[in-house]
C-alpha cells in the first residue's frame, strides 16, 4: 500500500471529493444487504404457503426503492472518485511537462525522447488508475465485504459465517505473492514500451534518411525486435495477472462447498430455514466481487507503484546548470564582455572545450566566429544561452554577470537562430511571431522582409496563413532558415546570435540579409557564427577558433594579410564560389537550372 502513502498529498488535498464518493459507496454497500434478506423472507413465505399479494407488492416496493437509491448513489460515487482520478493525472502531467521545460541540454542527452513520452502516457495512466480504480476496489472490497460478513453474522448464523470465511486468509497470501511478481514484471514491461516508443519517434523523424539509403527493411526488422520484447514482457505480466481469477474462483468455490455442507445440515435439523440458507448463499455471492476486487486492487497498486517510481525518478533529476535566482532586469543596451579562462563539458575528463577565450561585443557591433567543426563556436553560444554555468571566468552584460539577471529577463533579450531550425505545425505568420504572439501583421512583414523571406511567403498558396507542416516539412532549407531569422528579429533582441544560419541560402540572398541586418541593427549587437567566411567579412571583429582557443582575431582584411587559417580558407571558398558560378552558368545555357536552396536539401521548389 506504499503507493497510497506516496499519493497522500493528493488524497488530502481532494478529501472533500473523495469523502463524498466514499460516503456514497458506503450507502450503496448498505443497500446491497437488503435484497438477500427480502429474497430469503419471500422463500420462507412460499415454503409456509402464506405469500399473499399485499406481501408481494410490499416486498417488490422495497426492492424497487432499494434499486433507485443504489442507482443514485452509484452515480454519485462514480462522478466523484473517477473525477478526482482524472484530476490527479492532470496535476502530474502538468508537473512533468513543467519539469521538461525547466531541464537543460544534459537532461535530454541522458533521457531518450521515446522514454519521456512513455512516462507522459502509459505511466500516468497507471498512476491515474490507482486514484480511481485502486481507491474504488480498496474501499468497495472493505465496505461490501465487511458489511456482508456482519450481515451474515447478525441475520443468519455466526457459525456458518466463520466456516464461509475460513478460506479468506489464502486470498491475502495469494495477493501478496502475485502482487510482488506483477510489480517487477510491469516495471520491465514499461521499460520495453519506452524503448519501442523511442524507436518509433526516431524512425519517423529520420524517415527521409531511411528512405534515401533504402533501409526500410532493416528498420522494420529492428522495430520488430522491439515489438517482440514488448510482447514477451506484457505476456508475462498478463500471465501472472491471469492467475488471480482461477485462484480466487477456487477459494470462492471452497466457501460455497463448506457453506452448503454445514448449511444443509442446519436446515435438516431445523437450525436454519431454507430462506435463511438461500439468503446466506446470496451473501456469499455478494462476497465474490470483494474477493476478485482484492486481486484487481493488487494488480492496479503494483502497476501504479512501478509507474510512480519511474515518474518520481524522472522528476528528481536536476538541471546541471546553476539556474540562479537573479534579481536584476535587463537594461536597454550595453556591451557584452566574454572572459572565459576555461570550460569543460560535464563527464569529460580529457582536455578543455574552451580555454582563454575573451572578446568584447559593443552595442551596434558585429562579431564573427569561425573555425573548424568542433573548434568551440557552438560552446560559446551555449554559455551565452545559460545552458552551462560551471565555467571558470565571467560573462558580463553592462557590468553585471549574466547570472545576476532574472532568467526570464535575460533569455528573451537574445534572438537565437540555431543551426537546426525548428518550425511548428502552424501558419507561417504564427511561426514568425512565436515569441511575440501579439505582434501585428506589419511587424511580422517587416521582420520577414529583413530576413529576405517576404517574397517567398506571398507566393505561397495562402500567403502568411499557409500551414508549414510538422517541423516545416513543406519548406526548403533556405526558407526554414530565413523564417527562423525573421522569428528572432521580430522580438528586436539586444543580442542576435546567428549560428550558421545562412548556410542554406545563396550568396545573393546572404548579402541581402546581411545588409538588412546592418541597417536595422545599427544600435544592437550581433554575433555571427559561420563556416562561410563571406557571412562574417563585414564584422567589426572576427575570432578564429581551434580546439577551444582563439588562434587569430581581427578585421577581414587583416586576417587575409596574415596568411593564417582564415586566409587559406578564404582562398579555398573563393575558388569553390567561382566553380559553382561557372556550373550555374552552364546549367542556364543547357536549360537545367534548379533552385539552389532546394538542391542543397534534396528538394526542388
Amino acid at each position: 500500500m506504499k503507493i497510497f502513502k506516496d499519493l497522500w498529498w493528493f488524497f488530502k488535498a481532494e478529501r472533500k471529493g473523495y469523502g463524498v464518493g466514499l460516503l456514497a459507496l458506503f450507502i450503496v454497500s448498505l443497500t446491497h444487504l437488503i435484497p438477500p434478506l427480502i429474497i430469503g423472507k419471500i422463500i420462507d413465505h412460499i415454503v409456509k404457503r402464506n405469500l399473499t399479494l399485499p406481501l408481494i407488492l410490499s416486498f417488490s416496493g422495497i426492492l424497487l426503492i432499494t434499486a433507485l437509491v443504489e442507482y443514485g448513489f452509484r452515480f454519485l460515487w462514480s462522478k466523484n472518485i473517477w473525477g478526482e482520478a482524472f484530476k490527479l493525472e492532470k496535476i502530474i502531467r502538468s508537473r512533468l511537462f513543467r519539469h521538461f521545460l525547466r531541464m537543460d541540454t544534459l537532461f535530454y542527452q541522458r533521457n531518450r525522447t521515446g522514454d519521456l513520452m512513455a512516462h507522459a502516457t502509459n505511466d500516468l495512466q497507471a498512476i491515474q488508475s490507482v486514484a480511481g480504480l485502486g481507491v474504488l476496489t480498496w474501499a468497495d472490497s472493505l465496505m461490501t465485504g465487511g458489511m456482508t460478513i456482519i450481515a451474515m453474522l447478525l441475520f443468519i448464523d455466526w457459525r456458518l459465517t466463520i466456516i464461509a470465511v475460513l478460506p479468506l486468509p489464502l486470498l491475502a497470501l495469494v495477493s501478496k505473492v502475485l502482487g510482488d511478481k506483477i510489480h517487477v514484471s510491469f516495471e520491465h514491461a514499461q521499460e520495453t514500451f519506452s524503448e519501442m516508443n523511442d524507436k518509433v519517434q526516431e524512425s519517423i523523424t529520420g524517415m527521409k534518411a531511411i528512405k534515401s539509403f533504402g533501409e526500410e527493411e532493416q528498420d522494420m526488422a529492428d522495430f520488430q525486435v522491439k515489438l517482440d520484447n514488448i510482447d514477451k514482457a506484457f505476456i508475462r505480466v498478463n500471465w501472472i495477472d491471469s492467475m488471480y481469477d482461477p485462484l480466487i474462483t477456487l477459494i470462492v468455490g471452497l466457501s460455497y462447498t463448506l457453506t452448503i455442507l454445514l448449511g444443509g445440515y442446519y436446515v435438516v435439523h431445523h437450525v436454519l430455514t431454507i430462506g435463511q440458507l438461500v439468503a446466506f448463499m446470496t451473501y456469499i455471492g455478494n462476497l465474490v466481487w470483494p474477493m476478485f476486487a482484492i486481486g484487481v486492487l493488487f494488480n492496479v497498486i503494483e502497476r501504479g507503484r512501478a509507474s510512480y517510481s519511474r515518474v518520481e525518478k524522472l522528476l528528481a533529476q536536476k538541471a546541471e546548470s546553476k539556474i540562479s535566482e537573479g534579481t536584476l532586469k535587463m537594461p536597454k543596451e550595453g556591451q557584452l564582455l566574454f572572459d572565459i579562462e576555461s570550460f569543460t563539458y560535464p563527464n569529460e575528463n580529457e582536455g578543455r572545450n574552451l580555454e582563454k577565450v575573451q572578446f568584447n561585443l559593443k552595442e551596434g557591433h558585429v562579431l564573427g566566429l569561425v573555425g573548424r567543426t568542433g573548434a568551440g563556436k557552438s560552446t560559446i553560444i551555449k554559455l551565452l544561452m545559460r545552458e552551462f554555468d560551471h565555467y571558470k571566468g565571467h560573462i558580463t552584460f553592462v557590468d553585471h554577470d549574466i547570472m545576476d539577471y532574472q532568467l526570464d529577463e535575460y533569455l528573451p533579450a537574445i534572438g537565437y537562430v540555431p543551426q537546426e531550425h525548428f518550425l511548428f505545425s502552424m501558419s507561417v505568420r504564427d511561426n514568425i511571431r512565436f515569441a511575440k504572439m501579439s505582434a501585428s501583421q506589419e511587424e511580422v512583414e517587416i521582420a520577414a522582409k529583413t530576413a529576405g523571406i517576404h517574397d517567398d511567403i506571398i507566393a505561397f498558396p495562402e500567403g502568411y496563413d499557409t500551414l508549414v507542416g510538422e517541423r516545416g516539412v513543406s519548406l526548403s532549407g533556405g526558407q526554414k532558415q530565413r523564417l527562423s531569422i525573421a522569428r528572432a528579429l521580430l522580438i528586436q533582441p539586444k543580442l542576435l546570435i546567428l549560428d550558421d544560419a545562412l548556410s542554406a541560402v545563396d550568396a545573393k540572398t546572404e548579402q541581402l540579409i546581411l545588409s538588412n541586418l546592418k541597417a536595422l541593427r545599427h544600435e544592437s549587437s550581433t554575433l555571427v557564427v559561420s563556416h562561410r567566411l563571406s557571412s562574417v567579412m563585414e564584422a567589426n571583429e572576427i575570432l578564429v577558433l581551434d580546439e577551444g582557443k582563439v588562434i587569430e582575431r581581427g578585421l577581414h582584411e587583416d586576417l587575409i594579410k596574415s596568411g593564417g587559417w582564415y586566409a587559406q580558407m578564404w582562398q579555398m571558398q573563393q575558388i569553390e564560389s567561382h566553380l559553382t558560378a561557372n556550373d550555374e552558368d552552364e546549367n542556364l545555357l543547357t536549360g537545367s537550372s534548379v533552385n539552389r536552396e532546394g538542391e542543397e536539401n534534396g528538394e526542388i521548389y
